[in-house]
């Protein structure tokens, strides 16, 4: 038998915790996908694998909308043409403020991680607004990925259902991870959730949480230098001794 990591249970394995750990610290959002098709069963193992996540009482509130090829590209151009015709206003979201009001310290990480997008990996100046905007619009198109998702949960239990998907969309990203995939979660489809509601018709006792871009990472992007930090263990966590 294989030996155990101290003190981790012996049906543990050294070769299975390093390869869980090895899947979850390489799991990143990937902006830059090749044009390689996903295989539908494949994308159906990882939605299947998601169901597993736990919830509430097993309520179970999440359902997914999978779109590819000219379904994926028609909805992209439904979003357009309203970002188009309303821009990026002010609009009133289901359960996150606008992010210009985000306070301390979370409105600075914010702020580190788009320097560290579009300056450090795309080379846009804060100045360069036009540039900016241009690949901002690519979040609408899931960044060229060959599968976009749009996650949902209900309403009602609201706060415990949001919850529920949040453990719900990590698990189908960690499923996509461990298969070769790659992943990025997208809020930015919030910003024109009305478009997104209207187009799939997704009934109104549902909220829409966000947009997930799967496919093949195109590591020949200059986004793929793209990293980001996490705060240090003790500035997250309260051992209370």
């Amino acid at each position: 038998m294989t030996s155990t990591r101290q003190g981790a249970p012996s049906s543990c394995r050294h070769d299975e915790v390093d390869a869980f750990d090895a899947i979850v610290r390489g799991r990143r959002s990937v902006r830059a996908y090749r044009d390689d098709p996903v295989p539908p069963q494949l994308v159906r193992e990882i939605l299947d694998l998601a169901a597993r996540a736990p919830s509430n009482s097993n309520v179970q509130p999440w359902h997914t909308y999978v779109l590819a090829g000219a379904r994926r590209r028609a909805l992209t151009e439904h979003v357009l043409r309203y970002y188009d015709t309303f821009g990026r206003a002010e609009r009133e979201f289901d359960y996150q403020p606008d992010p210009a009001a985000w306070e301390p310290p979370f409105k600075e990480r914010r702020e580190r991680f788009g320097e560290g997008l579009y300056g450090r990996a795309l080379g846009l100046r804060l100045e360069d607004a036009t540039e900016r905007e241009r690949y901002h619009r690519r979040n609408y198109d899931f960044f060229s990925a060959p599968v976009g998702m749009i996650v949902t949960t209900a309403r009602n239990p609201r706060a415990s259902a949001l919850i529920d998907v949040g453990a719900y969309i990590q698990t189908l990203l960690l499923s996509a991870r461990s298969r070769g995939l790659a992943t990025c979660a997208q809020a930015s489809f919030l910003d024109f959730h009305p478009a997104v509601r209207e187009h799939l018709a997704i009934p109104a006792d549902r909220m829409i949480v966000c947009g997930i871009s799967l496919g093949y990472e195109d590591r020949a992007h200059p986004i793929a230098v793209n990293a980001t930090d996490r705060e240090p263990l003790d500035q997250q966590v309260t051992f209370v001794r």
